[in-house]
């Protein structure tokens, strides 16, 4: 991506900012959204965005942050030239970002500072970001003065730290949670969940507690075949920490548990992955085929920070007379409570379906809503599969390109 000639628009001073805070997307820690503003195909009349530069700012949401909505935020530990503290406590930053380019009147930095200043009510950094030739002295003393960052673009896409703002502490905020789950291990990205049944994922700790080869063990029992996805859902749902090869792996105290449950039912590890030939390609409800490993299994997957939000509010629904909300209904309740995490739980994150999804005030389009093809497989599918099959729902999932999300039910199964 490479600016057009001429002044800097705001697209492409945040786009280059994003570029230099948040440079690798498949960091485990990092995630960002840009705000739904930015997924227009026009910034200004007349005035068309590079589709190179809303592709490097998706995904877009309207995450409120203190007072506003920033243009960018995301969380990441970011380099000491950036931030005067790299970290806070064991969580990476939440980071704002307010970005100005030229307008009719200019540039509005001052403008920009305060804004930002106003995102430290929740965020732990705030910057500004704007060209670099249009950074005053005086911007730069009061941003020092309100511990704001200033980043100074240039037209070739270079961003400089001119003031490094202080990490700062912040109060917790469900936008906020929802923006520090997805850079989390237990966020909800394409490649989170790729099996829908929880024994899968169960087997996994088991298999690594073993003596033996992790892959050899789940074939020979007839646990699962893909384990590499296995072993990533494992990672999701708080049983192992996965670290860089096979060696790095861990169980949690969650993943301990598991363990003790089967060595204290079979005697042995080996005993109880034996037991899970005799569920292989069994369509039956896991927690009435297998009521003790079930009942185990709702236990891990109740631990993942989504599955108490959606049964809370489902509950919820069902209080306000909503008794089986269709998929459509749930979307909707959510956002209106949650909107941030909604979002990012359930839409996709490409550019083409936020923008069919969200308008630019961050509001949903029922319509779009009720295309299948928009929403996270590994929530609608392998997800609502598992809160099925631990008796939590009372439908199974079902694949994005088969989804009726009208008729979609999101109930249930034992309401208190």
């Amino acid at each position: 991506m490479s600016s057009a000639a001429g002044p800097l628009t705001e697209p492409q001073v945040l786009a280059h900012t994003k570029g230099r805070l948040f440079p690798n997307e498949d960091e485990s820690t990092a995630y960002a959204v840009a705000d739904t503003q930015f997924a227009t195909a026009e910034w200004r009349p007349g005035q068309p965005v590079d589709p190179a530069i809303r592709e490097r700012l998706a995904p877009f949401n309207h995450v409120r942050i203190g007072g506003g909505y920033p243009d960018l935020v995301g969380v990441r530990p970011l380099e000491s030239d950036l931030l005067a503290v790299d970290r806070l406590g064991d969580d990476p930053p939440l980071i704002a970002i307010e970005a100005k380019g030229h307008a009719s009147g200019g540039v509005d930095t001052q403008r920009g500072i305060v804004q930002a200043y106003d995102r430290l009510h929740e965020a732990n950094a705030a910057y500004l970001a704007a060209p670099a030739a249009s950074i005053s002295q005086t911007d730069r003393t009061l941003a020092r003065e309100l511990n704001v960052g200033v980043l100074g673009v240039d037209t070739a896409g270079t961003v400089e730290a001119l003031e490094v703002p202080r990490v700062v502490g912040n109060r917790t905020t469900s936008e906020a949670t929802a923006l520090r789950f997805q850079a989390s291990v237990q966020g909800v990205a394409d490649a989170s969940f790729g099996l829908n049944h929880p024994k899968n994922y169960l087997g996994y700790p088991l298999a690594h507690y073993a003596a033996g080869e992790n892959e050899t063990l789940l074939s020979e029992h007839k646990v699962v075949s893909a384990v590499t996805a296995a072993r990533r859902g494992a990672a999701f749902l708080g049983l192992i920490e996965d670290r860089v090869g096979v060696e790095g792996i861990e169980l949690t105290s969650l993943g301990e548990e598991v363990v003790r449950f089967a060595k204290a039912r079979y005697g042995t590890v080996e005993a109880a992955l034996a037991e899970f030939e005799s569920w292989y390609r069994s369509s039956k409800r896991f927690v009435d085929l297998a009521p003790a490993w079930g009942r185990l299994a709702r236990r891990v997957v109740f631990a993942y920070p989504a599955t108490e939000l959606l049964v809370s509010e489902l509950q919820t629904m069902l209080e306000d007379g909503i008794a089986e909300p269709s998929l459509v209904d749930t979307v909707e309740y959510l956002h209106a409570l949650h909107p941030t995490f909604t979002v990012e739980l359930f839409i996709k994150g490409d550019d083409a379906v936020r923008s069919r999804v969200l308008t630019d005030d961050g509001d949903l389009r029922r319509s779009a809503l009720e295309d299948g093809t928009v929403y996270h497989s590994p929530t609608v599918f392998q997800l609502k599969a598992m809160l099925y099959h631990t008796g939590i729902l009372t439908d199974r999932g079902a694949e994005p390109h088969r989804l009726e999300p009208l008729a979609d039910v999101w109930a249930l199964r034992e309401p208190v």
